[in-house]
């Protein structure tokens, strides 16, 4: 208890380089935990991109590409799946209910999903949230569009503005359907999905915008009016994928195999978790680094620590010699100097984490509204508290160098005066 009290006194002396030594250990400590609750989050936030969807199904690609291009928008099918596929998938008694998706269009560098009204129904995120929307309604006029929120931000799109949709991916396209533009019906609300880089429209707006074109290019000297379309068949002949609800769990695996083992035509039913914990193992490779790059600054405050111990260990000879000529061991000495080293790093961990905390209550709520990302806000968990204690200890251990330094040392070295 002496010995704590002195390393309380002698810091006080020198405050303003303890207050610097907290504060460098505190910012490195929120550092190192913002990493991982940023990670956490991003990670919960990639597992739950598409949640309640028990199967997608699309012609027979990879797992982890059938996701990317109906999920996530990112590159394409390698092919189609026929309309009559998608009928009789429907179909089967075990299949609750299903989304027809249907890509291959942009615009100005945003993807066009075509699909059903049941896409807004059925589609969940984030555990069981819904689609909401934020102005207007889901499309009812063959013509219509509902927009993503990031869409509608870059953009700067409303209701009632006019879009026409690109031929192709690029966010420059050469080729457009200009003759048959849309109208922004719906912007849907943030949610940290690829919903909200996505220009939604109906399977038929799909067909629509098509009946004039063939192999990717309009056909000369033939142009049907949007007036004339609306009164043509526009049952689509085929979709990229589809997403599928069942009536029960158990189910899955007996509908996947029927699914893979369909005869009309080659086709792939996976399970999204399974697919997206498989995709994550390929991109989380960032977050080690992360930690890492976190670990170096805690090591490198530490250092810092010991660092302005040891320069003030020639200023402190005799303070030390005055400490052993008045009876203190050896001992003391040592345990006052890693004491200190203690008392500054347990200091700086508590810091650190109020602020990381504090900073979490305020900024969680923009954070989610701007990124999509949901950072937990809750008690520290286990690898958390063991973080902590493995730094307060690497603190201890640290100014043990300094402190056997300063044991080292002879009371006639203390009290000799140099010059």
């Amino acid at each position: 208890m002496i010995v704590f009290r002195l390393a309380l006194q002698s810091l006080r002396a020198r405050w303003l380089t303890a207050l610097l030594s907290v504060l460098a250990i505190a910012f490195s400590v929120m550092l190192l935990l913002g990493v991982e609750k940023v990670r956490t989050g991003a990670r919960q936030s990639f597992a739950d991109t598409i949640s309640g969807t028990d199967l997608i199904i699309g012609a027979r690609s990879g797992g982890v590409q059938l996701l990317l291009y109906s999920v996530f928008r990112i590159g394409n099918a390698t092919n189609n799946m026929t309309w009559q596929s998608y009928k009789d998938i429907a179909a089967l008694p075990d299949v609750d209910w299903t989304v027809p998706m249907s890509l291959g269009d942009s615009h100005r560098g945003f993807r066009v999903l075509g699909t059903t009204d049941h896409f807004f129904k059925h589609y969940r995120f984030r555990g069981d949230q819904k689609l909401a929307f934020a102005n207007g309604s889901a499309f009812s006029d063959i013509f219509d569009a509902v927009i993503g929120a990031d869409v509608a931000a870059a953009l700067d799109y409303k209701i009632g503005d006019k879009i026409v949709i690109g031929h192709g991916l690029g966010s420059v396209s050469f080729l457009d359907h200009g003759d048959k533009p849309f109208q922004v019906k719906g912007v849907l609300e943030k949610t940290g999905t690829p919903v909200d880089r996505t220009v939604h429209v109906s399977l038929g707006a799909i067909e629509a915008i098509h009946v004039d074109w063939q192999q990717g290019a309009p056909i000369p000297g033939q142009s049907v009016s949007a007036e004339d379309v609306r009164r043509m068949d526009l049952t689509p002949q085929s979709i990229t994928a589809m997403l599928v609800g069942l009536k029960t769990r158990l189910a899955v695996f007996r509908v996947q195999r029927a699914v893979n083992d369909y005869a009309p035509e080659p086709l792939s039913a996976i399970l999204p978790g399974a697919a997206l914990q498989q995709l994550w193992g390929l991109v989380g490779v960032a977050e080690t680094a992360l930690a890492a790059v976190s670990a170096m600054v805690v090591v490198t405050a530490l250092l810092g620590m010991v660092t302005m111990i040891l320069t003030t260990l020639n200023e402190r000879r005799r303070e030390m010699a005055i400490l052993r000529s008045v009876g203190a061991s050896p001992a003391t000495v040592l345990g006052l100097l890693a004491t200190e080293a203690g008392v500054l790093t347990l200091a700086g961990a508590v810091l650190g984490t109020g602020l990381l905390y504090a900073g979490l209550a305020i900024s969680r709520p923009w954070i989610d509204r701007v990124y999509g990302l949901n950072l937990p806000l809750a008690a520290p968990t286990s690898w958390e508290l063991m973080t902590l204690c493995g730094i307060v200890a690497a603190g201890v251990l640290a100014g043990f160098g300094p402190a056997f330094l300063a044991y080292r040392r002879s009371l006639a070295d203390g009290m000799t005066v140099r010059v």
